[in-house]
């Protein structure tokens, strides 16, 4: 009888310690990420090199929907100097794969600055997050933004990204 109590407790302890060492997110989670960012036009004639922050909530365990802030800055093929910016919103579900937690979504929102018309933009997005700790995750993703209010439809920017995040 006790070997099975030692047991049933050994089992229990063991269970106990891999939910503490557990990675991933659950519902109710908030995450902060801190991303250099890419954008190239479809033709890669212009490129330009931004920081963006992002904040997110689940909620789900596989849901999220984020507020992404993204501040640019670039020397244009003619040589002039610019700064553009965007602020979106998002919504992503993500598998809990382990360490690793693909996503895909989409976002919507708005882009604004010098030389470039403010324009409504939305689009698909995709990435992966892997969990160097509980809390402490390296971000990778890309989106596809096509300009909303554009007559002609060809008008759209790859985004990738890489960064660090933070789930609390």
């Amino acid at each position: 009888m006790s070997k099975r109590i030692v047991i049933a407790t050994s089992l229990l302890c063991l269970s106990l310690s891999a939910t503490g060492f557990a990675q991933g997110f659950s519902q109710g989670d908030k995450v902060f990420s801190l991303n250099g960012v890419g954008l190239s036009t479809e033709d890669f004639d212009d490129t330009t090199f931004s920081v963006s922050g992002d904040l997110s909530y689940f909620f789900t365990d596989n849901v999220s929907g984020a507020v992404r802030q993204t501040l640019g800055f670039a020397d244009t093929e003619r040589g002039d100097s610019t700064w553009n910016a965007s602020t979106r919103v998002a919504a992503d579900y993500n598998w809990d794969l382990g360490g690793w937690w693909p996503f895909v979504g989409a976002s919507i929102g708005y882009v604004y600055g010098d030389e470039i018309d403010d324009s409504w933009v939305g689009g698909p997005e995709a990435g992966i997050r892997y969990f160097v700790n509980q809390t402490t995750f390296i971000l990778a993703m890309i989106e596809w933004e096509f300009l909303l209010d554009d007559d002609d439809g060809d008008d759209s920017a790859f985004i990738y990204q890489l960064g660090i995040g933070f789930r609390w």
